[in-house]
């Protein structure tokens, strides 16, 4: 069985929900992080000091922006465009917002409260299609990263032989009691990576198990009190559990998709339409920001400032790992990822390409979140401002990839390449 609410359920509150501000700490993180990068500012990057926002039409109609964030690692670009001053280079103040929930940033971006947000891809089409939500037109700008969540299974099911998806899926055939999953929104990405997980493995996950949904930063304490089996949630939030001695790591997601898909900067299509020039701005900040952190030389002190109260509020050295992309699954494997966390990569990261949007309307179809039939490359065109992000790029120099549609394989061997969308989602033998 599968719950669905608009809002998060089987919360436990503790001051990490709390965004707190340490300010001499945080000078000093800034002023860090700025020495760690002063090497790529002066070795091809333009100067904050020396470059200057066009006037004129080109004006940002807006200068100061508040953009949301949910307190994770993938929240790097928003921060470090904020901090480091990249925002500044175009004319404007971005203002990160700390959130406590999926559910608060999709209904601040549609009452106005936030302007834009780091935000999971397949909320924004969800919204667009009014799962679970009114339904209202909404845009991505870039793609903020891809790869780097992980599915966290408890230390309870380890001492009982389940390690991977087919023990797993042995136990749940074998020991019939109820076993609960969580993820953090449910048209979002981890809801959807950990039923593709769960169904490679021949476990439905609408029936066989029981889904909650449960706010990223406390994924760990839920677990800890013995409300969950396993979630699915992005960075520090697995590492966190192996760190505390409650889970372990059976799958990472880049494991599900190598280089997939994951947040998003989105904001309403009123946004866009009402202060463009604003919009464009915001974009090329937060995608210097991404070329930024995508350097390996920055990102221990990009780790060091998003470890504070304000940001994910979490110990440095437990983003700090998996963020170089040092992995340890907890029950004794350890590898160096070829597909870690990636925000840029000469902007195949960064570039909002159709299909990424359309597998996530495919899985919603597959698991009867959107009950009917649309026309997928119409609504991936609606949504993904391709054009707006060609226009950032040429100004700033980022590569554009040549075709908006891209080709992947899965963990159960199918191919996605947006071509068949609709037969894609009638494919799989689970299914609602």
């Amino acid at each position: 069985m599968v719950h669905l609410p608009n809002e998060e359920t089987n919360l436990i509150l503790t001051n990490d929900t709390v965004p707190q501000v340490q300010q001499s700490r945080r000078d000093f993180l800034k002023q860090s992080a700025v020495a760690a990068g002063a090497g790529l500012m002066g070795g091809g990057m333009m100067s904050l000091s020396t470059s200057a926002w066009a006037a004129g039409s080109d004006k940002p109609e807006k200068t100061e922006v508040k953009v949301g964030f949910i307190p994770l690692t993938d929240c790097a670009p928003i921060v470090v465009a904020s901090v480091l001053g990249f925002d500044k280079k175009y004319g404007i103040k971005i203002t990160p917002s700390k959130e406590a929930s999926w559910a608060g940033v999709r209904d601040k971006l549609l009452n106005g409260e936030l302007d834009a947000a780091h935000v999971l891809y397949g909320l924004i089409y969800g919204v667009q299609l009014g799962i679970g939500s009114t339904a209202k037109d909404m845009a991505v700008l870039m793609t903020l990263n891809q790869n780097g969540q992980a599915i966290t299974l408890s230390n309870q099911l380890k001492e009982q032989g389940v390690v991977d998806g087919k023990s797993l899926k042995r136990m749940i055939d074998s020991n019939k009691r109820e076993y609960t999953f969580a993820q953090t929104f449910p048209t979002g990405t981890h809801a959807m990576w950990l039923y593709y997980w769960l169904a490679a493995y021949g476990i439905d996950p609408m029936n066989d198990v029981k889904t909650i949904v449960v706010p990223p930063p406390q994924m760990v304490a839920n677990m800890r009190v013995g409300n969950m089996d396993g979630y699915c949630v992005g960075e520090p939030w697995g590492a966190r559990a192996i760190s505390d001695g409650i889970g372990f790591t059976t799958a990472t997601t880049q494991e599900i998709w190598p280089n997939h898909p994951e947040k998003v900067l989105g904001c309403t299509k009123a946004f866009i339409t009402q202060y463009p020039n604003t919009a464009r701005a915001m974009l090329m900040a937060v995608l210097e920001a991404s070329r930024y952190i995508d350097d390996i030389k920055n990102r221990p002190a990009v780790a060091k400032l998003i470890a504070d109260k304000s940001y994910v509020n979490a110990p440095e050295q437990v983003i700090e790992q998996r963020f170089l992309g040092n992995y340890d699954n907890g029950i004794g494997r350890k590898w160096k990822d070829t597909n870690p966390m990636q925000f840029y990569r000469n902007g195949e990261v960064s570039f909002p390409y159709l299909s990424d949007g359309m597998w996530f309307l495919t899985q919603h179809k597959r698991w009867g979140l959107l009950k009917k039939e649309v026309d997928y490359l119409a609504v991936a065109k609606s949504i993904n401002q391709i054009d707006m992000y060609k226009e950032a790029a040429s100004q700033i120099g980022v590569p554009v990839p040549s075709s908006p549609m891209r080709s992947s394989k899965l963990i159960d061997g199918k191919v996605w390449d947006g071509s068949n969308p609709k037969a894609y989602a009638a494919s799989f033998a689970i299914k609602v």
